[in-house]
């Protein structure tokens, strides 16, 4: 390899200038929530004893934050679900990233908050697909709402960095926008808004609900003044501040249909198989378990590069066997 491409790889620089420095770790496929935009009510998941161990996982992680690698989001399926989540926390907090974060339905948070932040992890994406126990309940498959909620709540106050992801479904939860921005005045809580994605078994449903960021936009501008934030290159959001008289609300988008931000992603895909993956929307990757270290270098040349530059039409694959 020349001493050109070798610079590039180690970091983590593809052809197209694209800084790749960010990973998502998929710890499991499992969730305890059956949400429509995800898989079905009867899906079947992967053995545990297949996956990952924590060992393995700081062991790739290790080796991947040599290339560059700066965050890690912990994601599932439910990756507080793991039977060694509290291993994997510790085992991956040994390598001192730059930032170790969880996304999660927020079931069993509350259990885990201490824990999580004697361990330094500071940021938690909760998704709370409505404010309504109701709608609540039919996204999600499960009655669990008031769980949820108080659980996000009780991580705001211990002082976490809180954000809401909330995936639009046009006749079910897309009028509760207004209470999002209410919600958010009243706790100082940034909501996120999520164009449904033409992955696995959402796809049934995109034509039927689906509701852009503009959309979305468009019905908050009627009552919300919006200013737009400056954001990172490779933000996955664009982002507003929300004012109505006297409040303000942090509101973002993550519109990946009608506006991806492909051109200016930073992330990788780490399944719990070990699958390195480019992309969201390719299914395909080397694995990595147990390649040595040296083979590294080689392995993120070919796969950096096969990061698209524009947003793929779709996958056939789950949500939850790819992670959010």
């Amino acid at each position: 390899m020349d001493k050109n491409l070798k610079d590039k790889t180690t970091k983590l620089i593809d052809d197209h200038g694209r800084h790749i420095k960010k990973l998502r770790l998929n710890l499991l496929d499992t969730c305890n929530m059956r949400c429509m935009y995800c898989m079905p009510e009867d899906q079947k998941f992967k053995p545990l004893e297949d996956l990952l161990s924590p060992i393995e996982m700081k062991k790739i992680v290790a080796n991947l934050k040599g290339f560059g690698i700066e965050e890690v989001r912990l994601t599932g399926g439910e990756p507080l679900m793991h039977p060694q989540f509290k291993e994997v926390i510790k085992e991956l907090s040994k390598l001192k990233l730059k930032k170790l974060s969880v996304t999660t339905n927020a079931i069993l948070l509350d259990k885990h908050l201490d824990f999580l932040k004697d361990h330094n992890i500071k940021d938690i994406n909760i998704s709370l697909d409505s404010l309504r126990a109701k709608s609540f309940a039919y996204i999600t498959k499960k009655d669990v709402f008031k769980k949820v909620l108080g659980a996000t709540l009780k991580a705001k106050e211990l002082g976490f960095n809180i954000k809401t992801n909330t995936v639009m479904l046009k006749n079910i939860n897309f009028e509760e926008i207004e209470d999002f921005l209410a919600f958010s005045s009243k706790y100082d809580i940034e909501v996120r808004f999520l164009e449904m994605m033409k992955i696995g078994y959402a796809r049934q449903y995109f034509d039927r609900h689906f509701v852009s960021a503009k959309e979305a936009i468009d019905r908050v501008s009627k009552t919300w003044t919006l200013d737009q934030k400056q954001m990172p290159q490779d933000s996955t959001s664009f982002n507003y501040i929300a004012k109505q008289n006297d409040s303000s609300a942090q509101l973002g988008f993550i519109a990946s249909e009608t506006q991806p931000f492909c051109s200016g992603c930073s992330r990788l895909r780490l399944s719990n198989e070990g699958i390195l993956r480019p992309c969201i929307m390719i299914n395909e990757g080397p694995s990595i378990r147990d390649l040595d270290v040296n083979g590294y270098e080689f392995v993120l040349a070919d796969l950096i590069n096969k990061k698209p530059i524009e947003r793929l039409e779709q996958t056939i694959h789950q949500m939850n066997e790819i992670g959010g």
